[in-house]
């Protein structure tokens, strides 16, 4: 007998004609979300180090992760003009450097300064990782697209995808060569105007695919 579903009450709304909420609830939804913490360096070599709630990984061989900028800041200018860029684990104990990151500055003033985070030169490309971060990607940029909607008009945000060509992890988080999420302390980017989540332990559950 098919179990009959829950009856639901549902806020409905089209984007276009607002939410109708105190607080778009879009980025709640899709969340809790990976942090892109990227690290760049300019032509001229001036180093830039934000943060980006859109990030995510999208494919194995070769392994290849994306974020999205909403506006041309620098980091997108950066990896315009190099074609390179590090993520770097934002983790628990990272967290207050890592907000401090985002901070509105001139492209001349580097984040590791402001953070006091420590530049750690890459070993596959320029721009350095962040020292005190467990785990790393030196990327190379693949692609560097500017959404549009369905109306064909293009939007302020460019999806930025890059193929990861040298990884780097804390050998502490390594156990019996698997790595452990749970215990590497990854924050998340939730909803609302300050949400935050990290993934402990207590989150973990398994699940094996069907044969």
């Amino acid at each position: 007998m098919t179990p009959t579903p829950p009856l639901r009450h549902f806020h409905s709304y089209e984007p276009r004609l607002g939410h109708g909420l105190p607080h778009d609830p879009f980025n709640a939804i899709v969340g809790p979300r990976p942090i892109g913490w990227i690290s760049t360096q300019s032509a001229t070599g001036a180093l830039n180090l934000a943060p980006y709630s859109f990030f995510n990984a999208f494919n194995y061989v070769p392994p290849i992760v994306g974020f999205a900028s909403i506006g041309a800041k620098d980091t997108l200018r950066n990896i315009e003009d190099t074609g390179e860029f590090v993520w770097n684990l934002a983790t628990r104990d990272l967290a207050e450097p890592m907000n401090q990151s985002c901070a509105a500055v001139p492209p001349e003033v580097s984040e590791f300064d402001l953070t006091g985070l420590t530049p750690l030169p890459s070993t596959r490309v320029r721009p350095p990782r962040v020292a005190e971060s467990p785990v790393t990607f030196e990327c190379r940029s693949t692609q560097i697209l500017q959404l549009q909607g369905v109306d064909g008009h293009k939007v302020p945000t460019w999806l930025i995808l890059g193929e990861v060509v040298a990884v780097h992890i804390d050998k502490a988080l390594l156990k019996d060569g698997v790595y452990d999420t749970a215990g590497a302390g990854h924050i998340l980017r939730g909803g609302g105007p300050a949400d935050y989540f990290t993934v402990g332990p207590e989150q973990l559950f398994r699940m094996y695919r069907p044969r």
